[in-house]
């Protein structure tokens, strides 16, 4: 093997020898991700080989590797290394790698690793050096949790997330592959004692009914056991946990409710009501409700029981100052136009919306039933209120509607769902053009320009009316108080699904301020 040079993705360079031995299994361009580093080219956080490289350790079985190394050079400073270190030097020693020339010829990973930390580790965001408090962070996407944490100050000392691309993104950012799968109990038995604080973004699953209500027991089988297991076992002083919206009344309230008396026998206060909160009441625009539950040890909290049962009438004491408009957001220069086929279905309705004599419509238009004479009683009562509101709406425009439908060829060239069109943006607005609109299977949805609405699949983005094309990754990213320079891996499709599977940062940091500060 040639001679090469080897680059960490910040600070250390290894040369490697042409007699650098390694297990028949591994080969060096591996090692480079696996430390992690790469040959001498800049990181592309956006390449594809990035992740697919990643890909390939884990199908090979080698990201808990991954995990335990990452995770012992991002927290040996902090003294938080040792329950890593062992697992660590194991499998350095496992690879027996030498002939290192600019160090000499270390023996075992112990040397290895004292090399490597000698030479430290340098990522985009890393965590504070002096740290006022430290949290671990499950199911823990790309790292919005981290991000909001590490900006009041707080050290992560352990991460937990099972998507592949979601771990390449968090390790490209924070210099840390996250553990996968949270239900091994190997994994559980790797999270240092100590740490201050729990965040979880926890998946919604549905808990037995069986009314045998016993506590967090109730709740086997689940992801929220696990965490009940963690919490139990390291009783940190403060719980950070966001989900869904709609948990809150997720089958018919049992779920919210067993999860509320499990944190309730684990020993924590927490909103005695649910917490639903959006972005834009903290200065996003964007309409993204969560679910979030602040919890507090009751040990701490004694005598300020009230103001955790009181939670959200607290945090809107405290508005956030920088206040963002979509202007903010949107970049003008971004050229992602919309298709033709598009461009040709949004005209026609807005030719539509400015024809009609109604401007606030609060029903969905739907063009196939506005001739209909058929019988209404066939129809839920629901589909025939709106079925009723559409033939009123052609009969006072037949004139109009009728010219437009002969125009247009009855939409006959649109697909089923594009012939169907909602307008939810109240009647402050002329055009479709002025608004935000969605291709959604509903049909056409227009909503009012101020405020972006939750995100979705990257096919129901929404399109920014003015500049006829959708929003983009990096206008996504913003939505989600991301920073301009955090890495996305993989390609937008990928980008989007990670961030709209993501807490905001905004949020989430606005909440945890408000405990901190308060216990």
């Amino acid at each position: 093997m040639p001679d090469k040079s080897i680059k960490t993705y910040g600070i250390f360079k290894i040369s490697v020898l042409k007699t650098f031995q390694i297990c028949p299994s591994v080969n060096p361009e591996e090692l480079a991700l696996y430390l992690p580093i790469r040959y001498n080219e800049p990181m592309d956080a956006s390449s594809n080989s990035y992740l697919s490289r990643i890909n390939s350790w884990c199908k090979r079985g080698k990201s808990f590797d991954l995990a335990v190394i990452t995770h012992y050079l991002q927290n040996y400073t902090q003294n938080i290394s040792a329950g890593y270190s062992g697992e660590a030097v194991r499998i350095f020693d496992n690879y027996s790698m030498h002939n290192f020339i600019e160090h000499g010829e270390p023996d075992n990973g112990s040397d290895l690793l004292a090399i490597l930390l000698d030479e430290g580790v340098k990522v985009p965001f890393p965590s504070p050096k002096q740290p006022s408090f430290t949290f671990i962070d499950l199911f823990a996407g790309i790292g919005g949790f981290r991000l909001a944490m590490q900006e009041l100050n707080g050290k992560c000392v352990f991460s937990s997330e099972w998507n592949t691309e979601s771990q390449a993104t968090y390790m490209v950012n924070f210099g840390e592959f996250p553990f996968g799968d949270i239900t091994l109990q190997e994994v559980k038995d790797l999270i240092p004692y100590g740490f201050d604080l729990l965040c979880a973004g926890f998946p919604c699953q549905p808990f037995s009914k069986g009314g045998h209500r016993q506590g967090f027991d109730d709740t086997r089988g689940t992801l929220f056991f696990d965490i009940c297991q963690i919490v139990m076992k390291h009783r940190p002083k403060f719980l950070l946990l966001e989900n869904v919206a709609n948990l809150a009344g997720h089958d018919g309230g049992n779920t919210y409710s067993v999860i509320t008396r499990s944190l309730d026998e684990l020993g924590y206060y927490f909103p005695r009501n649910p917490m639903i909160l959006s972005p834009d009441k903290f200065g996003v625009p964007i309409l993204r409700p969560r679910l979030y539950i602040p919890c507090v040890r009751k040990d701490l909290a004694a005598g300020k029981e009230d103001f955790i049962w009181n939670f959200e009438e607290e945090i809107w004491k405290h508005p956030s100052e920088n206040q963002l408009t979509v202007n903010d957001i949107v970049d003008p220069n971004v050229d992602d136009c919309i298709s033709p086929y598009e461009e040709k279905v949004l005209t026609a309705w807005d030719e539509f919306y400015r024809g009609i004599d109604q401007k606030v419509i609060g029903f969905p238009v739907w063009m196939d039933f506005f001739r209909f004479e058929g019988d209404l009683s066939q129809f839920p009562v629901w589909k025939a209120t709106f079925i009723r509101k559409n033939i009123d709406l052609y009969r006072r425009n037949r004139s109009f509607i009728d010219k437009w439908l002969a125009k247009w060829d009855n939409l006959e060239w649109c697909s089923k769902t594009h012939r169907k069109f909602e307008w939810q943006a109240g009647d402050g607005y002329s055009s479709l053009f002025d608004c935000l609109i969605q291709f959604r299977p509903s049909g056409i949805r227009v909503k009012r320009p101020d405020k972006f609405s939750t995100l979705v699949a990257m096919n129901h983005r929404q399109i920014i009316g003015r500049f006829r094309r959708r929003i983009s990754v990096e206008e996504t990213k913003l939505l989600q108080s991301f920073p301009k320079e955090y890495n996305l891996i993989g390609p937008p499709a990928t980008a989007l699904r990670q961030l709209g599977n993501s807490v905001n940062v905004r949020v989430v940091k606005n909440i945890f301020g408000l405990v901190i500060k308060n216990f």
